[in-house]
């Protein structure tokens, strides 16, 4: 079977690792072309049609945050006001993207340098993923890592200098697909996604 072209639409780098990670691990091969990651959420929300409708040409892959939205639906439902086209396939993290590697609890345990006790087990339950893995980060016993990962006192950054950078590493080369995706209901319905996904492609 043929690879499938792909453009992919994220809202940072961390989710760019992520989504490539998950389509990297899909049973269907991907080819991806152009990523879109030009600031953030609101980029998306506005782009969300643009790319709707370019997906008619080249299918789409666009992953979100679901933040601080009631549920997934309705997120769509307020993002598109038009028919998704079928070669959109547009993905929600319940509630960030963090969610989703917190979920392989051992993994990260190990990554951090703490005890897998202290992370959640409920991954998609967590109100604020990133809060969560912050102060998760706190406690690590790599010093490489605090630093890069946790704001520093007396600033109003949320996160640290090299935040995406110090976690994407992991993401790629640690990252228990699998693992994650038996405690994240949203993750797994994403994987399930990315593997039974077909675009329609127009004859002419």
């Amino acid at each position: 079977m043929d690879p499938i072209p792909v453009h992919l639409a994220v809202e940072d780098s961390l989710s760019e690792a992520v989504l490539r990670r998950i389509l990297k691990g899909s049973e269907r091969q991907y080819e991806v072309g152009t990523c879109y990651r030009k600031g953030g959420y609101g980029y998306l929300k506005r782009n969300i049609v643009g790319f709707n409708n370019a997906a008619k040409g080249t299918p789409f892959v666009v992953l979100t945050d679901l933040d601080r939205a009631t549920c997934a639906p309705n997120l769509i439902r307020q993002w598109l006001p038009v028919p998704r086209h079928p070669n959109l396939l547009l993905r929600i993290a319940v509630r960030e993207v963090e969610a989703w590697l917190l979920a392989d609890r051992g993994g990260f345990s190990d990554f951090l340098g703490i005890g897998e006790d202290r992370i959640p087990r409920d991954a998609d339950g967590i109100p604020d993923p990133k809060v969560c893995l912050i102060n998760l980060a706190r406690r690590s016993r790599r010093r490489s890592l605090r630093d890069a990962i946790v704001p520093a006192e007396g600033i109003t950054a949320r996160q640290g200098p090299n935040y995406d950078g110090a976690l994407t590493p992991f993401v790629l080369d640690s990252w228990d697909l699998a693992a994650a995706a038996s405690r994240s209901p949203s993750l797994r319905r994403t994987v399930e996604a990315a593997r039974r996904f077909v675009p329609q492609w127009s004859r002419r």
